[in-house]
C-alpha cells in the first residue's frame, strides 16, 4: 500500500448523503469523506488528493447545473458519479456527467468505488498550473476537449487526433501524455510528412549496420528509444504504405523489426496519431491501410477550429501577448475594443498559429499600449458574415436562434422544446451545449 505523506490527505467530497457504512469503508481504505451540497464551497489544501463524488441515487438531477458551476472553479477535480440501479447510461445528458471518470450504479459496490478512487489517486492532479493549462479555453468546445482528455489520458489505448492544421493537435497529444501513467517516460514526436521517404523506416524502426548504403552502424529507431513512453505520429496520413505495415505490427504485436534484421524486438509504447486529412477518404482511395486506420481510431479526439471557440480567442491572444512581453521589449499591454471585435469576427483560416503570428507582429509594431485592429492586420479582412462564403456560420446562427426561441416559448420545458423541434431531449441538451446556452442562467 502506498504511504501517504503526513501532510497529505486523500479526501472524497461527497455531493449528497453518504451512509455510515460507506464512510467507514472508505475510511478503512484511507479516504476521508466530507459531505457537501451545492451551496458549499470546496476547500482544498495544496498537496491533497481530492475526488468529487456525485450521489444521484435519489433520482434527483436538478442539482447538476449548480454542481457544474461549483466544479467549474476547480476543473482539476476528478469526478465519479453514482446513479440509480438499472441505469446503463447517464440518467440525463449533462456535461458534468460526461466529465466523470466512472459512473457506478446503486446499490453501491464499495470495492469498485475504492478501486476507482485508487486509480484516480495515481493520476496527476489537473491543477490550473498543470498539463491541461496548455489547452487554453473555457468555451463549450474546449470544455468538451478537456473532459474528453480526462477520460482518454489514463486509458492505455491509441488516440487519433483530428482537426485542421494549427488547431493544437500537437498540444493535445502532449497533454494526453502528461496526464497518463507514462508521463515520467519519454514523449517522442515525429512529423511523418517531414520524413525522407528513403529513411522513414530507419527513423521509426531503426536499422542494422550494412542494411543499406550509408548504414555504417546500428541505429535504434524512435519506437525503441521511446520504450515505456508515448510515440506521437503527427500527419499520420503522409506515412508511406510500407511503413504503415510495420506500424500495424507495432500495434498488433508490440514489437519492431529493424531494417536489415528479422529479429522482433519487444516495445511498450502508447501511440498517438494526428492528421488534418480525411483518413476515411484516404482508406477508400487506397492511400491508407484500413486495418491500420481501425487500430489507430480506437479513441478519437477532434480539435475545433479557432473561429468556433468564441471568447477563447481573446484569452489566447492575451496569453500570447503576455508570453511575448516576457522576453521582448514592447509598449503593447492589451488589445483595443476594435481589435477585440475584429478578432472575434475573423474566420482565422490559419487558426492558433495565425493568431500567434498576428499578435507577435502587432506587439512589435504597436505605437501605444493598446494594439489596434489595424496593427493586427485585421481591418477589412475575412470577417464571418453571410455572403463571404460563411454559409455554415449562418446556419449555426439560425440553429441557435431556433433553439432559443423554442426554449423561451415553452417556458424552458425541455420535453416541449424537443417536441417543437422534432428532436430528442438528448439532442436539445447537446445543442444547448454546442451553442453555449446555459439553461440555469437563461431561466
Amino acid at each position: 500500500m502506498a504511504v501517504v505523506p503526513a501532510l497529505s490527505t486523500q479526501c472524497v467530497i461527497w455531493f449528497g448523503e453518504p451512509r455510515r457504512h460507506e464512510r467507514a469503508a472508505l475510511g478503512a481504505a484511507g479516504w476521508q469523506v466530507r459531505a457537501a451540497h451545492v451551496d458549499d464551497g470546496i476547500g482544498l489544501r495544496a498537496g491533497d488528493t481530492v475526488v468529487g463524488l456525485l450521489d444521484l441515487r435519489d433520482g434527483s438531477h436538478g442539482c447538476l447545473d449548480g454542481l457544474e458551476r461549483l466544479t467549474d472553479d476547480h476543473d482539476y477535480l476528478s469526478l465519479l458519479a453514482v446513479v440509480p440501479g438499472g441505469t446503463t447510461h447517464p440518467p440525463v445528458h449533462h456535461p458534468l456527467l460526461e466529465q466523470c471518470a466512472a459512473i457506478l450504479t446503486a446499490p453501491l459496490d464499495l470495492s469498485r468505488l475504492i478501486q476507482a478512487l485508487g486509480r484516480l489517486a495515481h493520476e496527476p492532479r489537473l491543477h490550473p498550473t498543470h498539463a491541461l493549462d496548455a489547452l487554453i479555453g473555457a468555451s463549450p468546445p474546449m470544455r468538451d476537449i478537456h473532459g474528453t482528455i480526462r477520460k482518454f489520458a489514463p486509458v492505455d489505448l491509441p488516440v487519433l487526433i483530428t482537426g485542421q492544421t494549427g488547431t493544437g493537435k500537437d498540444v493535445a497529444a502532449r497533454v494526453l501524455h502528461e496526464l497518463s501513467a507514462r508521463r515520467h517516460a519519454r514523449f517522442a514526436a515525429v512529423n511523418c510528412g517531414a520524413l525522407s521517404p528513403n529513411l522513414v523506416q530507419s527513423e521509426l524502426f531503426g536499422h542494422e549496420r550494412g542494411a543499406f548504403t550509408g548504414a555504417n552502424a546500428r541505429r535504434t529507431g524512435l519506437f525503441e528509444t521511446a520504450n515505456g513512453g508515448t510515440v506521437f505520429l503527427d500527419e499520420i496520413g503522409d506515412l508511406p504504405l510500407e511503413a504503415q505495415t510495420n506500424l500495424l505490427r507495432v500495434l498488433q504485436e508490440h514489437s519492431v523489426q529493424r531494417v536489415g534484421s528479422h529479429e522482433s524486438i519487444p516495445v511498450d509504447v502508447r501511440v498517438l496519431a494526428a492528421t488534418n486529412l480525411d483518413l476515411e477518404a484516404a482508406v477508400a482511395a487506397g492511400r491508407f491501410r484500413d486495418d491500420l486506420f481501425y487500430r489507430l481510431n480506437v479513441l478519437r479526439l477532434h480539435m475545433p477550429p479557432l473561429h468556433e471557440r468564441g471568447q477563447d480567442i481573446l484569452l489566447l491572444a492575451g496569453h500570447f501577448l503576455s508570453a511575448f512581453r516576457e522576453s521582448n521589449p514592447t509598449r503593447a499591454r492589451a488589445f483595443s475594443a476594435d481589435a477585440q471585435k475584429a478578432m472575434l469576427g475573423f474566420d482565422w483560416p490559419g487558426h492558433v498559429r495565425e493568431l500567434i503570428n498576428r499578435v507577435q507582429r502587432a506587439a512589435v509594431i504597436a505605437s501605444g499600449e493598446l494594439i489596434s485592429a489595424q496593427e493586427l492586420g485585421l481591418c477589412g479582412k475575412r470577417q464571418l458574415h453571410v455572403g463571404d462564403g460563411a454559409l455554415d456560420v449562418a446556419r449555426e446562427s439560425a440553429e441557435r436562434e431556433a433553439i432559443l426561441t423554442c426554449l423561451h416559448e415553452s417556458g424552458f420545458n425541455i420535453s416541449e422544446t424537443a417536441r417543437r423541434l422534432k428532436v430528442s431531449r438528448v439532442t436539445v441538451y447537446r445543442l444547448c451545449r454546442k451553442h453555449g446556452l446555459d439553461l440555469a442562467e437563461l431561466r
